[in-house]
């Protein structure tokens, strides 16, 4: 597996060679991959995650955006997560969740008074599965319903996000770029696990590029003892 580190960049102080960097590993990793709506995607984000290898070559990256939001009447920052991709041998690499937990914890740092959630839209069962690695309670999921103010508040975020693209928990891109097959395949295999099998049902369109729409809340105390050891890894506490 490759070693890499992690850093964080303001959107505004990425070079035009890593923007080029990430684009070449999105058309790696995904079909329909259009130039103009990545670039336009990435200028509406406010932070990049950056994995480099030892050569200082971009191996990852995920996109951040930041926003701060009534849900239930009360103040909260969220977090947005954008496009994510992670070479396929660093796979298994902690350094991209490691290094996002200290992103979102510094963002949270800024609003100690408010609570903290992640908004993210999956098109990979890969990425929906950080939810039940790092989180005691997410949403949508297989074991609960949705509580009747979350889904509220997951139906308010997306639908000003994408407008008429978002529908019944998912947001449908007429010109999305999907998974590719070899990358994100769900094999029999892989669907005897009641995470991946629920976000299969949840999300029918994924191989055309179908996104799940999900919140999870950010805080120790919705935090699994996998995450609590990543919190550690990254010296906090």
């Amino acid at each position: 597996m490759t070693a890499l580190v992690g850093e964080v960049r303001a959107r505004e102080a990425l070079c035009p060679r890593d923007a080029e960097a990430m684009l070449s590993l999105m058309r790696r990793h995904f079909h329909e991959v259009h130039d103009e709506v990545f670039l336009r995607d990435l200028a509406e984000k406010d932070r990049v995650i950056l994995l480099r290898d030892p050569r200082g070559a971009v191996r990852g990256f995920s996109t951040m955006q930041v926003s701060r939001e009534a849900l239930g009447g009360t103040p909260a920052t969220v977090v947005f997560s954008g496009d994510t991709v992670v070479d396929r041998d660093a796979w298994g690499s902690p350094v991209l969740p490691q290094t996002w937990l200290r992103a979102v914890l510094e963002v949270g740092a800024s609003t100690p008074d408010e609570r903290l959630y992640w908004l993210l839209i999956c098109s990979g069962y890969r990425t929906y599965r950080f939810l039940p690695l790092f989180y005691r309670e997410f949403w949508p999921r297989h074991d609960a319903p949705t509580p009747p103010p979350i889904r509220a508040a997951m139906e308010r975020l997306a639908r000003r996000r994408y407008g008429a693209r978002y529908a019944g928990g998912v947001v449908r891109f007429p010109d999305g770029a999907h998974v590719r097959s070899e990358v994100g395949g769900l094999t029999p295999a892989r669907l005897r696990n009641p995470h991946v099998a629920f976000f299969a049902r949840q999300n029918p369109g994924h191989t055309a590029g179908d996104e799940l729409v999900c919140l999870a809340e950010v805080c120790r105390e919705n935090f699994t003892p996998a995450a609590m050891r990543m919190l550690r890894a990254v010296g906090g506490g």
